[in-house]
């Protein structure tokens, strides 16, 4: 069996029938004289995860020669929520849904959150940053890091380094990024994708879905609002205080622009499967129109020529 389609399997098995059946695969690979292949595919099997901080460099290195060169860049934001939410909204919120996104697709994996963008100025205060606990950093800082990020990934051989964040403030700088990178690398290599549709479904088909169910734009809210919480309450409940939140009367000076009340599980499920399926589209049709060249020309399709 060739190796490639060895640790491709035993990425499969490691899914869905546990360690022992890829520990099998790993002695074929032994046996055919491949120890250094073999190594990288038994840790692989330890953790099913998606998530880049939790595997080894081994690890990595396996799930990288088995085609899981796409890798999704999740962009929270550390701001108030209101008195009902906490400060880490948005990287709970974006680190859950990122996760669920890497599965369907079954070729990605998930870097660390970003936690620190742009959230306005900081002396005097203005926006968000008039309350305690926001951290917020300039524009020219947040596209550095981004910037530094993608070229780290592109070295270690991700094809598809994809942005998506959970706060409008930065969806400008994200594609800023993108674009610039690509001008830079040309078709040589990889690309870098802003999936903005992720942010974009939640003012949209999200907010069109709740005034189907009778709610109106003043309880939707466009911060710490209905939909707001009720997202939150679906992906990241252990930051909703739900006691207060129902008894709360809301009100911008406390940093809510909406009414959070009525919030529930259930309307933010609807909020949060939206979420993964336009954000799942829109990154297949990101890669299928700019799809990676190698340096020598050749077309690149899930890491192979």
């Amino acid at each position: 069996m060739p190796l490639r389609e060895m640790m491709e399997c035993a990425n499969l098995l490691s899914r869905t029938r546990g360690a022992a059946a890829a520990l099998l695969l790993a002695g074929l690979a032994l046996v055919q004289g491949q120890p250094s292949a073999a190594q990288d595919i038994v840790p692989a099997t330890a953790t099913a995860s998606v998530n880049l901080e939790e595997l080894t460099w081994t690890e990595l290195r396996g799930r990288l020669g088995a085609g899981q060169t796409t890798v999704i860049v999740p962009i929270g934001g550390t701001e108030q929520n209101g008195p009902d939410m906490a400060l880490g909204k948005h990287n709970a919120r974006v680190r859950v849904l990122a996760e669920r996104v890497a599965r369907v697709l079954g070729n990605a994996l998930v870097a660390p959150v970003l936690a620190y963008v742009p959230e306005g100025r900081i002396d005097p205060p203005e926006g968000h940053m008039r309350f305690p606990g926001t951290i917020s950093i300039s524009s020219e800082t947040f596209e550095q890091l981004l910037e530094s990020a993608a070229r780290s990934f592109r070295q270690h051989g991700f094809r598809d380094i994809v942005f998506i964040g959970d706060h409008g403030g930065y969806q400008a700088e994200m594609r800023r990024v993108a674009e610039r990178l690509n001008r830079q690398w040309g078709t040589a290599g990889a690309r870098v994708h802003a999936i903005e549709e992720y942010y974009q479904v939640t003012q949209r088909e999200y907010v069109d879905e709740l005034k189907r169910r009778g709610f109106g734009m003043a309880e939707i809210g466009t911060h710490a609002g209905l939909a707001d919480a009720a997202l939150t309450l679906a992906l990241a409940p252990e930051l909703v205080r739900s006691e207060r939140l129902a008894r709360d009367t809301p009100s911008p000076a406390q940093g809510e622009h909406g009414d959070p009340r009525r919030a529930s599980i259930a309307l933010g499920e609807i909020g949060s499967e939206l979420i993964v399926s336009h954000t799942v589209a829109a990154i297949r049709e990101a890669v299928a129109r700019h799809p990676p060249i190698d340096s020598e020309g050749a077309l690149m399709i899930r890491g192979r020529k």
